[in-house]
């Protein structure tokens, strides 16, 4: 190699003052000739090139950003909280796909039934939808970040904020054009909303005491009783069941608010709850 960067332009490129096209020519020389990185080694500042290399390095390997998290970014979402979101496991295609196989097959069962009937199957399943992806993006048994989560310098009860939105904006926005494929119902349709709410609400605030999973489990299953009672109860086909009549409405209101009430009470025990062993 005839050919090598002059002393004058290393010195230059160590102060971040070679300009271009002479800059790009001394970066492709560099990295094949160990003579001149051994001069700019002596020429530039050890401490100042370390930290340089180090830089690079942290650059090289940091994973590139998916077509979530850039979107995030676009719209104004903070870059750490852009990448929290893109990692919640419920956000990948295979839960997608389930939640959607799921709303079809409610959708298809609610336009099936005979005239003057409700959907109960859509009305059933619905709310049971946003309590299981919460279920699934935080906690170590099924959560594939969690170890990160862990170490992560946020408030754990921040965290479970940003997933649960995340959820709830996505599997509430599945659900809201589900209920546009049902037309006939009206308002009716939408007899799933307060109870989806009342049903995350309470895991939530169930998760610190029994678990990411147990939590879940036991108000997902105390809300298959309620229906299962409610239906035994109920005097026609073309009468709704009890949590979707209005007083029903009113009960999940009110369980929601006092839910959310005590989840905000308990909000310090995530913290503690994050770093234990599930």
């Amino acid at each position: 190699m005839s050919w090598h960067v002059p002393e004058e332009d290393l010195r230059a490129y160590v102060r971040g003052e070679l300009a271009a096209p002479a800059l790009w020519s001394a970066d492709a020389h560099l990295a094949s000739c160990a003579r001149c990185r051994g001069a700019l080694a002596e020429i530039g500042d050890p401490v100042v090139l370390d930290a340089g290399w180090e830089r690079l390095d942290a650059e090289l390997d940091a994973p590139r950003a998916g077509l979530l998290e850039r979107l995030l970014v676009r719209i104004g979402v903070a870059g750490h909280t852009a990448r929290l979101l893109a990692a919640t496991p419920v956000l990948r295609r295979s839960w997608l796909g389930a939640v959607v196989a799921v709303l079809l097959l409610s959708v298809a069962a609610g336009h099936a039934v005979r005239g003057g009937e409700f959907p109960t199957l859509f009305l059933a399943l619905a709310p049971l939808l946003p309590l299981a992806g919460v279920a699934l993006s935080y906690g170590p048994a099924l959560d594939p970040t969690y170890e990160m989560a862990v170490v992560a310098p946020m408030h754990g009860f921040r965290l479970l904020m940003i997933r649960t939105v995340a959820v709830l904006a996505v599997v509430l926005g599945l659900n809201g054009l589900a209920t546009l494929a049902l037309p006939d119902y009206g308002l009716h349709g939408l007899a799933w909303l307060l109870p989806a709410l009342a049903l995350t609400a309470t895991g939530l605030a169930l998760t610190p005491r029994l678990g990411p999973v147990l939590a879940p489990s036991v108000v997902g299953g105390a809300w298959a009783g309620l229906l299962l009672a409610a239906h035994a109860l109920r005097t026609g086909a073309d009468v709704p069941l009890a949590p979707f009549t209005p007083a029903g409405q009113g009960v999940a209101a009110v369980v929601a608010a006092l839910a959310a009430g005590l989840l905000f009470q308990l909000r310090d025990r995530f913290d503690l709850f994050q770093g234990r062993a599930v």
